[in-house]
């Protein structure tokens, strides 16, 4: 599965399917993207991929605002056990011009959220 689209609940809970479930395990992070757009990770890829292309030389300005682009704003959560689902934030709503509806494309080892 490379793409789905979901309606947000009331309370802002994003419904993962269950086929990608065991795919992003029990716990993801989700953080803001380069556009007007959120990313999805599993923590085990955050914790392996993006905290090592995030560490660099400590005076690497492009390397300091990545870190700012990708750590302000994030959230880890665990997704629910029962229905597999995450809540989004206020701050990541916003980016998403309070969209109820949302698409979810791969992008490798992460996925795009945008407004439908």
């Amino acid at each position: 599965m490379d793409y789905f689209e979901r309606k947000l609940d009331d309370k802002n809970r994003l419904t993962i399917p269950s086929e990608l479930q065991s795919e992003l395990g029990n716990e993801v992070v989700v953080t803001q993207g380069f556009g007007q757009y959120l990313h999805l990770y599993s923590k085990t890829v955050w914790d392996s991929e993006m905290e090592t292309a995030l560490s660099g030389e400590i005076l690497d300005e492009s390397i300091a605002d990545l870190n700012v682009k990708f750590r302000v704003g994030k959230s880890i959560s665990k997704l629910d056990s029962k229905q597999g689902r995450v809540t989004l934030e206020a701050h990541q709503m916003a980016l998403l011009s309070n969209a109820r509806a949302v698409v979810l494309v791969r992008a490798g080892k992460y996925w795009r959220i945008a407004p439908k």
